[in-house]
């Protein structure tokens, strides 16, 4: 289905109106109307899938970002900034590149191969023990930091604590957990 030709315009202008609520319909309807288009520039200007796919993703970050915090200035422009950003990317990309080739052309037959080794796999089990030995503070810190993924911020509200103070209970809850990991037997904090 074809939209109209102002449909991304009026996308946009919903998508940076809706403030700190965010219009999600609007957002999704954006993306799947200009992330095929920016994939296509991609590959027609990289000439590699895995590179469009990398560009449509930073691009669309980009624009949904500056749309929502609102520093995107004219939003009923959303198409012109997605292509002048890719075409920025995309000229970015290229350098990058044509860099990494100069040095590999100057230094490659110097550079020593690397032996690939395999990461070492832990036990989950004495892992989970080990979690379960820590301290009640330092294990949720720690669970809510790697497993629900939330930054110091959050976490902090979440338990009462100040944002550094989260930190320190978590550098020090990895060192414990590492050490016990590491030993084979439980830690006491």
């Amino acid at each position: 289905m074809r939209t109209e030709p102002d449909s991304e315009a009026t996308l946009a202008l919903r998508i940076a109106g809706a403030g700190a609520v965010r219009d999600i319909e609007a957002e999704t309807a954006l993306y799947r109307h200009l992330a095929p288009r920016v994939r296509r520039y991609g590959l027609r200007h990289l000439r590699d899938a895995s590179a469009a796919d990398d560009l449509m993703q930073q691009v669309m970050l980009l624009v949904l970002d500056q749309l929502r915090t609102g520093r995107l200035r004219e939003p009923e422009r959303v198409v012109s900034f997605i292509f002048g950003s890719c075409r920025t990317l995309v000229l970015a990309m290229h350098r990058k590149e044509s860099r990494r080739d100069a040095l590999l052309e100057l230094h490659g037959e110097s550079l020593a191969s690397a032996e690939i080794t395999i990461a070492p796999r832990h036990d989950h089990e004495r892992v989970a023990r080990c979690l379960d030995a820590l301290r009640e503070r330092e294990r949720s810190v720690l669970v809510m930091s790697f497993y629900d993924e939330k930054p110091a911020e959050v976490v902090a509200g979440e338990l009462g604590l100040t944002a550094g103070n989260v930190r320190v209970i978590r550098h020090r809850g990895i060192a414990q957990l590492r050490r016990c990991v590491a030993s084979g037997r439980e830690v006491a904090a």
